[in-house]
């Protein structure tokens, strides 16, 4: 009868510490802003480490069917996380999106404008893209960006000519199709166009003109936020950032670990360790300054008709 009693404890005791443990563990959904990439290194690190698990939350982590609805879908209250970039969320807010920046995950511009540098090419300079053609993605800001960095060597917007060349950036400019790209990131193609036997010049808009900013960052809605799972979910993004840089090579292996047949291969290798320098060791970090400057950067280029206050999106997480 006791050793009855005792089991049916044993087993009581058993089931509410399981139940507790459900209790507090938090589920957060995180959909990043493409397919997973060296550019996602501390979230894939959190997840394999346990990070997120030792912080008491269940991450779900998901890629997008199409790259433009993560954060229409935070802003709808659909999903808790999401990855987009520093002047994507400045329009978002500038047209009404119920968003604040809750991290940083890359904090700096990976964005370049590339051409190719070889004994063939007359392009050494920005001043000698003057009549030439500049093949970008997807049409946008390209006018801001571009002709504010021309500007700086003396040539006007309408000066060159603007060819939507899709997803094909690295391939219309060894082809020829194109003299320049924009939109090739430092760390992917410029090492797609050296495996190709390709060598490339990136000229980066922070040094011409254009304000500096963060690349990639995550966003929650402005109403619905847990900050408490927002700063968990820092404190393991940040963990994983750290562990990145002291341990690169082996962070390298846990992370293709997560999706072999697609992140083990050469050019994530060289991505991987051309991005490390730039994952934000201070997820959480505030600088109100370089969001009001570049908001400021695209009100006066036409690009957001009305103009956000940094303190009004960026709350203090703490």
């Amino acid at each position: 009868m006791k050793k009855t009693t005792l089991l049916s404890a044993l087993a009581l005791t058993t089931t509410l510490l399981s139940a507790t443990a459900q209790a507090e563990t938090k589920k957060l959904t995180l959909m990043l802003d493409w397919f997973v990439n060296p550019n996602h290194g501390p979230i894939v690190i959190a997840q394999q480490r346990g990070y997120f698990k030792d912080q008491g939350l269940e991450v779900v982590i998901q890629e997008p069917a199409d790259p433009s609805m993560p954060p229409k879908l935070v802003a709808a209250n659909k999903i808790d996380l999401a990855i987009t970039y520093q002047p994507n969320l400045t329009i978002d807010v500038a047209a009404g999106l119920p968003l604040i920046r809750s991290a940083t995950l890359i904090a700096t511009p990976l964005n370049t404008l590339m051409i190719l540098d070889n004994d063939k090419s007359k392009i050494k300079t920005l001043a000698d893209l003057k009549g030439k053609k500049i093949g970008i993605a997807i049409a946008g800001n390209e006018e801001a960006t571009i002709g504010t960095m021309l500007k700086t060597a003396g040539v006007n917007y309408d000066e060159v000519e603007i060819i939507n060349v899709g997803w094909a950036l690295s391939a219309s400019l060894a082809s020829g199709k194109v003299d320049a790209i924009w939109g090739g990131l430092r760390n992917f193609e410029t090492n797609q166009l050296a495996l190709e036997g390709y060598k490339s010049k990136a000229f980066f808009p922070e040094e011409h003109g254009v304000p500096i900013y963060d690349e990639l960052i995550f966003v929650a809605n402005a109403n619905h936020y847990d900050k408490d799972a927002i700063l968990k979910f820092n404190k393991a993004i940040e963990q994983a950032a750290i562990y990145i840089v002291n341990h690169p090579s082996a962070a390298w292996s846990e992370f293709v670990a997560y999706a072999p047949d697609t992140l083990n291969n050469e050019l994530n290798k060289r991505a991987w360790n051309d991005t490390l320098t730039r994952f934000a060791l201070r997820p959480s970090a505030i600088d109100l300054k370089r969001y009001d400057d570049y908001a400021q950067f695209m009100y006066s280029q036409n690009i957001i008709k009305t103009l956000p206050k940094a303190k009004d999106y960026i709350p203090t997480l703490q």
